[in-house]
């Protein structure tokens, strides 16, 4: 009978020994909302499909371009923009704008778009169209390239385009980097849940 107790004790010890121990280990790791988990990543590939079926329906309406050339030649900035050059809260009144606004703005997602390019030097710079902060952790981004040509006319704020080509402007945001085309414009969408 001794025995038996003595076996049982240390059955018991055991047990809360393990509980204990598991109690530790969950004590140590926080879960949060924000948490990496199955569904977490659900939604990241779901905004990342999103976000390229944007960009990929705007190229075919030509409405990449449009952006990219949505230029106010005498401001040197977007039309319709504040001192600061880029949209904040409103994107730009373009195919892509409108767009970007019907598949992110109601679903509580926040995007920025960013064109990037490169300098004569070889160098990439990256300027923004929209900026509405700095992206989550669990931020995601889908990306297009457009290729300007020397000939290719930039847009009014009423998107018609204007007599003004690439090669006579002089304040567009890109450089003529000399290899036959203007430049080649790389269209970010970076997208993340608030």
């Amino acid at each position: 009978m001794d025995r038996g107790q003595a076996h049982t004790l240390e059955g018991v010890v055991a047990a809360l020994l393990l509980l204990a121990s598991v109690i530790f280990a969950l004590q140590m790791t926080a879960v949060t909302p924000l948490s990496a988990s199955t569904s977490s990543q659900h939604i990241e590939n779901q905004q990342r499909s999103v976000a390229s079926g944007v960009l990929s329906a705007a190229a075919e309406r030509d409405g990449l371009e449009e952006t990219v050339l949505y230029w106010n030649e005498s401001d040197g900035d977007f039309h319709n923009t504040s001192s600061i050059g880029y949209y904040t809260s409103d994107p730009p009144n373009t195919t892509l704008g409108s767009m970007l606004s019907r598949s992110f703005d109601q679903g509580g997602i926040s995007y920025n778009l960013y064109v990037s390019f490169q300098s004569p030097s070889g160098k990439t710079i990256q300027n923004r169209v929209v900026y509405r902060g700095v992206p989550s952790d669990n931020a995601v981004s889908a990306s297009r390239t457009v290729t300007l040509a020397d000939d290719d006319r930039l847009y009014d704020h009423d998107l018609r385009r204007t007599n003004v080509t690439l090669n006579e402007s002089s304040s567009f945001y890109a450089q003529d980097v000399g290899t036959g085309v203007y430049n080649v414009v790389r269209v970010e969408v970076v997208a993340w849940r608030i």
